[in-house]
């Protein structure tokens, strides 16, 4: 049987975090949440994740800087980028830079969760072989 796979959301609007950890928790995933990517970032520092779900736009550390942090640290570790900012040129962008998938605002959970299954499906399978 798989261990248990642990997910890390950081976005500064409270609610994102407050609706996507219990409905992610209830999938069989560990969360951790954060409203500020600084103590997220210092968290990334200290433990892996084997997924990041992080916003794009924040104060201090934006998401495309927390993705290339994490990336350097963790490679394995996948990144999902929410954003009410997404463009073209952004999208393509993350994905060229190797962000699994980038998700506009304002989303439903179930997408998000669908994308999350697929990912731990993913990670769960290379760690079995």
């Amino acid at each position: 049987m798989s261990r248990q796979l642990e997910i890390l959301i950081l976005d500064d609007e409270e609610i994102v975090c407050t609706r996507l950890k219990p409905a992610l928790e209830k999938a069989g995933y560990r969360v951790e949440t954060f409203t500020d990517s600084r103590e997220a970032k210092g968290r990334l520092e200290k433990r892996r994740f084997d997924i990041v779900v992080t916003d794009l736009k924040m104060a201090n550390v934006d998401g495309m800087e927390l993705f290339r942090f994490v990336k350097e640290r963790w490679p394995k570790t996948e990144v999902i980028i929410i954003s009410g900012f997404v463009t073209v040129d952004v999208t393509r962008t993350a994905l060229h830079a190797g962000v699994r998938d980038i998700i506009p605002k304002p989303f439903k959970i179930e997408q998000l969760k669908d994308l999350i299954n697929k990912v731990a499906d993913e990670i769960s399978r290379s760690q079995d072989k």
